[in-house]
């Protein structure tokens, strides 16, 4: 299972590092700046390209919540969860470890909310915990489904990887501004280590919302999707 795990560590680094290395280093460049549009994008795109790397290897997950929502749903052998879970935050909290020594590589850098997630006053527009709650469950709930359907036999071969990473683009362009996107519990923790204070003390909504939504996804598609 070595190879698999690796794979994981290596896909959630390029997640992290893509997506928020995104959000980090080019959403607020003057005049060039990507803005969350571009952020938005970032996240897919790491997904698809990873997905179609690793995923041979690993069935590329790069997420704590994909992991549970997989198992609930039978699709992945309990056993291996945990593994993948640690496999995922190590290479999510190295990818954040490299951002952090590149973003204060320059005189007077600070790093801020440094991609955290959050509600309340660390939400971007100021939405409340109830909100971010709610919304983190319901998008994770149908990445979850997204997932199992488009990786269902009955499923065009080939195209699942674009499908999951435009959803995770969806994805983001509605919650950014709601708790600046997470659906992925390494993600949120791998910034939250970094950015302390406020992210660290909210970090439990953004492992409990997903994780919810995640075998909430797992369980409707069990019972709409998943026929023989």
């Amino acid at each position: 299972m070595q190879k698999q795990l690796g794979a994981e560590a290596l896909g959630t680094f390029w997640l992290v590092f893509g997506g928020c290395g995104s959000a980090i280093l080019a959403a607020g460049v003057p005049d060039l700046g990507i803005g969350f549009l571009g952020v938005a994008l970032a996240f897919g795109l790491t997904v698809v390209t990873m997905a179609y790397a690793v995923g041979g290897i690993s069935g590329a997950h790069f997420n704590p919540a994909v992991t549970v929502g997989l198992a609930v749903a039978g699709r992945f052998p309990s056993g291996r969860v945990l593994p993948y879970i640690v496999a995922q935050l190590i290479g999510a909290i190295l990818a954040a470890a490299v951002l952090y020594v590149i973003a204060t590589g320059k005189p007077g850098a600070e790093i801020g909310s440094f991609a955290s997630n959050g509600y309340g006053t660390a939400s971007p527009q100021g939405f409340s915990m109830l909100s971010g709650l709610i919304i983190e469950i319901v998008l994770t709930a149908f990445f979850l489904i997204v997932i199992l359907g488009v990786t269902h036999g009955r499923a065009p071969v080939g195209f699942a990887p674009l499908a999951i990473g435009l959803t995770l683009t969806l994805i983001h362009l509605i919650s950014i501004p709601v708790t600046n996107t997470s659906v992925n519990p390494a993600r949120s923790t791998s910034q939250a280590l970094f950015a302390g204070g406020t992210a660290l003390s909210q970090l439990w909504l953004f492992w409990v919302a997903p994780l919810i939504g995640a075998a909430i996804g797992a369980i409707i598609w069990k019972a709409v999707g998943e026929t023989d």
